[in-house]
């Protein structure tokens, strides 16, 4: 905010008494509006280091390796699809690790952009049924998933492979306890003039050691809308989604059978206890403040295949609350944390944690009520712009990813309410994308969305 100190900002916004993800920090000379860094060691990893190469600035210590590049020639045959989004790891045999990753492709980019060659020649060499949709008229499909399997004792890829194929704008995902990995659709259309078949799903695969690509499956039953990512209480084997609109819905999707999605379940919306439709956003108002934790029920949905796109506004209509656009998700320790990105009076994001109740998804629940509460609302872009996806470290801070004008950061909130830069893109003004650890957690991995690239990041990570 303009002429306003930041002390003057944190007492004002009442930051400083947020719990968990309070934003305390620690003058450390200099104005730290513009260096979000801790002069603590044991809560950051200082101050961030100059890239000569001008691709990463990390902290001291810290180094990283491009192992992954757009349009690179993969261990199948085909090329590295554009606009590296979503990643996760799962470990693989001989203390491999395997890397799940997206890719951000929608309709009607050009054919350099996705696996098949600049015209789309490639294509021929799969089985009609691999490819979800081929398209109409031109209209290629080039959304995927590939699968990076990497050593991360010697540091080196030992291949690269497509393991899905023909579908749109692959954004994030999720890791489920049975270990495959959720892949969700960034795109609403519809079969028709452009497109065989429709989209807006959600797909699972299978990670593997040899190329393979999975038979692609849309998992109609957890909803037809503009996914972005997806998370699993572990325990309970409930997934929850969140979705990329300005009204969007926070859902979850409680299958009938675990390890079988495909059997479907029931698709259900949150709604806060006693305030009907609460819009959480804080647009007009402050209607939720930091620090406030509202008891939620679960609303059940119908139709939630339409081809309308309208799930979002009849569950509103149900009573659900609605979010500013809901992006990175992830579960840890009984709750789910997610990011709206164009929340706050400002319109800078929010970062929201659903406490899951002791009853969680059974008929019990209405006893002891889950909670959501709102974490983190600067107002601030110097200290948060856009947040995007984000995971929690193997040491218990939450990582970031920024997606917002000019520069672009990922930032690190600790435990001890402190907030720090970890990265930098010195490269470009593209979104950092994808961050993930190795099983070990030696490894970070990370990418740049555009013009697309992998980093394996490796340093004296905290413990």
């Amino acid at each position: 905010m303009k002429g306003m100190t930041r002390r003057n900002f944190l007492a004002k916004s009442g930051l400083a008494a947020l719990g968990f993800f309070a934003l305390e920090f620690t003058l450390a000379g200099g104005d730290l509006i513009s260096n979000l860094t801790v002069d603590d060691e044991k809560d950051s990893y200082g101050p961030l280091i100059k890239d000569p190469e001008k691709i990463i600035d990390l902290p001291k210590g810290f180094s990283y390796r491009i192992i992954s590049r757009a349009g690179e020639r993969m261990s199948d045959g085909f090329y590295v699809p554009a606009y590296f989004d979503g990643m996760a790891t799962f470990p693989g045999p001989d203390g491999l690790t395997f890397l799940m990753r997206n890719h951000e492709v929608w309709g009607e980019l050009p054919a350099s952009r996705g696996a098949f060659g600049d015209k789309n020649q490639l294509m021929r060499k799969l089985e009609r049924d691999l490819i979800y949709d081929r398209g109409i008229g031109g209209t290629t499909c080039l959304g995927a998933v590939t699968t990076i399997v990497y050593d991360a004792r010697s540091q080196k890829v030992k291949s690269q492979f497509l393991s899905l194929a023909g579908t749109l704008a692959m954004c994030g995902g999720g890791v489920t306890p049975w270990n495959t990995w959720i892949a969700c659709e960034e795109e609403f259309q519809s079969a028709g003039r452009k497109y065989a078949r429709d989209h807006g799903y959600v797909f699972e695969v299978k990670p593997t050691v040899e190329p393979g690509i999975t038979k692609p499956l849309p998992l109609k039953a957890m909803g037809r809308f503009i996914h972005e990512g997806v998370t699993i209480a572990l325990q309970k084997s409930i997934i929850y989604q969140t979705e990329d609109q300005k009204d969007s819905l926070f859902y979850r999707f409680i299958p009938h059978r675990p390890k079988h999605l495909a059997e479907g379940g029931r698709l259900q919306c949150l709604a806060a206890i006693d305030r009907p439709r609460f819009d959480t956003r804080n647009w007009d108002k402050q209607r939720v403040s930091p620090g406030e934790s509202l008891p939620v029920h679960w609303i059940d949905l119908d139709a939630v295949d339409s081809d309308r796109d309208d799930l979002r506004y009849r569950g509103y209509k149900q009573g659900a609350a609605i979010f500013a656009r809901g992006e990175g998700i992830c579960y840890s320790k009984g709750a789910v944390y997610f990011d709206c990105t164009i929340g706050g009076q400002t319109g800078t994001g929010q970062i929201w944690r659903y406490f899951l109740s002791a009853y969680e998804g059974t008929s019990r629940e209405e006893e002891l009520p889950g909670k959501l509460e709102l974490c983190i609302e600067p107002n601030d872009k110097k200290i948060m712009e856009h947040p995007d996806q984000l995971t929690v470290a193997p040491w218990g801070d939450l990582l970031v990813c920024e997606d917002g004008r000019g520069e672009q950061f990922m930032l690190g909130i600790t435990q001890q309410k402190r907030i720090y830069r970890f990265a930098r893109n010195a490269m470009n003004e593209s979104e950092f994308s994808g961050v993930c650890f190795s099983p070990d957690g030696s490894t970070m991995f990370l990418n740049i969305l555009n013009p697309g690239i992998t980093f394996a990041i490796a340093g004296p990570w905290k413990k």
